[in-house]
């Protein structure tokens, strides 16, 4: 008779044994095949792989002059498990002119992998950073008494000038998300953080090389593994040639010490950035070495908010730079003829009780002298027929969105696509904006302040100096960048591209020819003392406090060169500030310097400040 007990209890020993097999089998494989532990343990007691840091590209401005170069630091590394219980600390820290609790808080943060997510104990970690040349010297006669710890030479930034901060950018340690994003990236190594510094990073970083160090059983380095045929060279990164002018943004910096804003600067014909002034600004050369994160505190809790680029990132009512927007789209559809005077001014718009205020001036006036004289009445009644033009479109609806579509064309409510990051896109309402508001029920009265660039509608200078370079260009633009050329690389298709608004040839013409009767006898009029033949438009943008000064334009009237916006806040009229600055770095770039007349009155208005009061912005 079969014994079923124990075949069972065979079954079930044999069971056992093979499960114990597979479990020793998996961890086995685990060990020497998913796991690289062991590998790097044994690699890492004969060899030392030292990175080697690629130069990062030097940047500089559209003449050659040199903004951004490199210059050497040193690193202190270390290998945490060849330091372990092997290291004098009281020594070290002398060494280093560090407390012992200095010391103890550095490694455990090394170890911390919140902190500092590649962290592993068999390969070079970042201890300190930008020693001195002094500190680095002290530091190299001793370090073969300090076994774990290498020094790692590599380059930091310096910059030039004390200008374009808010276009250069800095350079900075990466932070974990950096090294999660991109595994090109290990603690310790630097990255862009802001302007061409952040949104060229790719080229200027260039790529790593590597020398793989032979070691004997004690540690010391025996030289080259294969005479260095393993070894990989680094590349240098990209130089960077920039469309800002120097001596044009050094004096946009000046001319707007004392005051909030902005001054932006492009060249028509290609959209390169002449100029980018964000008013405060700051020393770049703050923002290097191992004070950059004091200096970067200090900057962030300033209440004037000196790391804000109020070129991109201020949005602002545009003010009557906004009126040639209106002219050009109520030519377009028809909505008046350029040569109608039909619209009356009676110090304003002034109809079933509403009324929007205009200074004294002969009236009504057709559309060339309302840009001169910057009419409210104008433009108010321009867009009330508009609206409310039952004939052309169905709805005010229909009507409202048209409107928007032209705005749109013209570079208005989305971002232009700058090169730079964090650019805002500003405000341009549409009928959908208007219906949740007013729960359906409104009408070209409800909305009419827009029309002079007030109420809803918010632009970027930017955005308003791209305005003055696409009347330039009698319709078309290109989407302004500040990075003229990328070493070995062509110039990305976006900035090659034209974009055509929906505006004709025939309303530029006269748009054009409104914004030079401003300069020959309207509220530009102080541009006509120049040999250049200038156009311009000023707004004044209403505020809670005192008026924004604004200006628009460009020269020369005819082969444009350069087209200017200019926003000061709390300047008061847009002649105040904003035409006497524009026309002065106008001077500056068309005849490559200042006369003399125009060096006193830069100088003048360099120290010329506005009182602000103490509300944060």
């Amino acid at each position: 008779m079969k014994d079923f007990e124990l075949d069972n209890r065979r079954y079930v020993i044999g069971g056992v044994a093979i499960t114990i097999v597979v479990v020793y089998i998996i961890r086995l494989f685990a060990l020497q095949v998913m796991s690289d532990d062991y590998k790097k343990n044994a690699d890492s007691n004969a060899f030392l792989k030292k990175i080697e840091y690629p130069s990062r590209g030097i940047i500089t401005d559209r003449n050659g002059e040199l903004l951004v170069y490199n210059q050497p630091a040193y690193d202190i590394m270390v290998i945490m498990n060849e330091a372990k219980d092997r290291l004098d600390t009281l020594e070290f820290c002398r060494t280093m002119n560090i407390t012992k609790e200095d010391f103890v808080q550095r490694m455990e943060t090394i170890k911390d992998r919140s902190k500092n997510p590649g962290y592993s104990r068999f390969t070079q970690q970042l201890f300190m950073s930008q020693i001195s040349d002094k500190d680095f010297s002290v530091f190299q006669e001793k370090m073969f008494r300090f076994p774990g710890f290498y020094v790692q030479r590599r380059s930091i930034r310096q910059y030039q000038f004390p200008y374009a901060a808010h276009v250069l950018g800095d350079v900075a340690e990466v932070s974990p998300a950096d090294i999660e994003e991109d595994d090109y990236y290990q603690p310790g190594d630097y990255i862009g953080k802001l302007g061409v510094e952040r949104s060229y990073e790719k080229q200027l970083r260039g790529e790593k090389g590597m020398q793989i160090l032979l070691r004997d059983a004690h540690g010391r380095i025996q030289g080259r593994y294969q005479n260095g045929a393993l070894d990989r060279k680094p590349v240098a990164g990209k130089n960077l040639t920039l469309a800002i002018d120097a001596k044009l943004q050094a004096l946009g910096e000046r001319l707007m010490e004392g005051k909030i804003g902005s001054i932006v600067a492009i060249e028509p014909s290609t959209g390169e950035v002449l100029c980018m002034v964000s008013s405060p600004s700051y020393d770049p050369r703050m923002m290097v070495g191992r004070a950059r994160s004091k200096n970067h505190h200090q900057l962030s809790q300033n209440v004037w908010k000196p790391l804000l680029n109020r070129s991109i990132m201020g949005m602002y009512p545009p003010g009557s730079t906004f009126k040639t927007t209106q002219g050009l789209t109520f030519v377009t559809e028809g909505i008046t003829h350029p040569t109608q005077t039909a619209y009356p001014c009676q110090r304003g718009f002034n109809y079933r009780g509403l009324h929007v205020g205009c200074h004294g001036h002969a009236a009504p006036l057709p559309l060339v002298p309302a840009l001169s004289t910057s009419c409210n009445g104008y433009f108010c009644w321009g867009l009330y027929y508009m609206i409310g033009n039952r004939t052309k479109y169905k709805t005010v609806q229909e009507a409202m969105n048209r409107w928007r579509d032209y705005m749109v064309s013209m570079g208005f409510g989305y971002r232009l696509g700058v090169d730079l990051p964090g650019e805002k896109r500003g405000l341009i309402p549409n009928a959908e904006f208007y219906d949740k508001a007013y729960k359906g029920s409104w009408n070209g009265l409800t909305i009419i302040s827009i029309a002079i660039g007030q109420g809803e509608v918010t632009a970027t200078p930017l955005q308003i100096a791209n305005l003055g370079a696409t009347i330039a260009n009698r319709g078309y633009f290109y989407a302004p960048h500040v990075v003229r050329k990328v070493q070995g690389e062509p110039l990305d298709t976006a900035f090659t591209r034209r974009h055509y608004t929906k505006a004709s040839r025939s309303a530029y013409d006269y748009v054009v020819q409104g914004m030079r009767a401003s300069v020959l006898g309207g509220t530009c009029h102080e541009l006509s003392k120049y040999s250049f033949m200038a156009c311009g438009k000023t707004g004044t943008a209403q505020n809670r406090g005192h008026d924004h000064s604004v200006f628009m334009g460009f020269a020369p009237m005819d082969k444009p060169r350069i087209a200017v916006a200019v926003y000061v806040e709390n300047g008061g009229w847009g002649a105040t500030y904003g035409v006497p600055i524009g026309g002065l770095i106008m001077e500056q770039y068309i005849n490559g310097k200042l006369s003399e007349a125009s060096e006193h009155k830069a100088t003048e208005f360099q120290h010329r400040h506005i009182a602000y009061g103490s509300t944060s912005r």
